[in-house]
């Protein structure tokens, strides 16, 4: 999942459970719509992303770079206080937001097309809440 700064669902892609979260990076990113209201021409992708040490590979980090994005990504076997929680607590307070409704938490829907309708509606629910508080 990519948020932006306030916590509001961008992108989500939907995979089994079984699958490494590293192998959906690239078409997770692909997948960010464009900024729209901006002076000048839309901004297509993220300028810096923030992750945890599950996406320390130095393959990713290279292919980030090529597409024209920052990683601040955690080293593995360092210690703790890098500092990245600040900028990746939107993304896990949206997950635990999305926790709040059950059919999520705890999926038990069989069919992905489903599964994923109820996580749109679920995001749309987020941003609408989020807009009323705001």
């Amino acid at each position: 999942m990519i948020t932006d700064a306030a916590g509001i669902p961008l992108a989500v892609i939907l995979t089994g459970g079984n699958r490494n979260d590293i192998t959906q990076l690239l078409p997770l990113l692909d997948a960010v719509p464009p900024a729209r209201g901006l002076v000048g021409r839309p901004l297509r992708r993220p300028r810096r992303i923030y992750a945890d040490r599950g996406y320390d590979f130095d393959k990713y980090r290279r292919l980030l770079r090529a597409r024209g994005v920052t990683p601040h990504i955690a080293r593995r076997n360092t210690a703790h206080g890098s500092g990245l929680g600040t900028h990746r607590w939107p993304v896990e307070r949206t997950i635990a937001w999305l926790h709040a409704f059950k059919k999520l938490r705890l999926r038990t829907e069989r069919r992905a097309d489903i599964h994923r309708a109820l996580v749109s509606l679920a995001c749309s629910v987020i941003c609408l809440r989020q807009l009323i508080l705001n």
